[in-house]
């Protein structure tokens, strides 16, 4: 089902620079859906990737991380997609360790929790 939500939803992203379009779902326990796409501008640092834009549409409705239960991702590759870092610190500061990032590429899936994708993530215990 996810994966049939994230081809259709890949239409909607906006990558006109880069043509790696992005697509998230992120799935909430109470079974709500946060959807998101990259959309990119001229000036890379304006855009957003897909997994942020999912996760903070869900912030923006009163959400929070113990109420995430999983993310999926799907790019036009055929390669394994993963978070980049700026969205893997999204993850570690807005998520629990044990998410679910379920990735969708090549007629395969991949799972991994937060907390293996970011060993070393940099966290509010790490300020002084």
């Amino acid at each position: 089902m996810m994966k049939k939500q994230l081809e259709k939803l890949l239409e909607n992203s906006k990558s006109y620079y880069y043509n790696y379009p992005v697509a998230a779902i992120l799935e909430c326990n109470d079974g709500k859906l946060f959807y998101g796409v990259n959309v990119e501008t001229s000036s890379p640092q304006a855009g957003i990737c897909a997994e942020r834009c999912a996760i903070y549409s869900a912030i923006a409705n009163g959400y929070n991380k113990e109420d995430f239960k999983s993310i999926h991702l799907m790019a036009k590759s055929d390669k394994e997609i993963t978070p980049c870092f700026i969205c893997r610190q999204t993850l570690v500061d807005y998520c629990n360790k044990d998410l679910e990032i379920i990735c969708y590429f090549n007629n395969k899936t991949s799972i991994k929790k937060v907390e293996e994708l970011c060993v070393y993530g940099f966290t509010s215990e790490d300020l002084i």
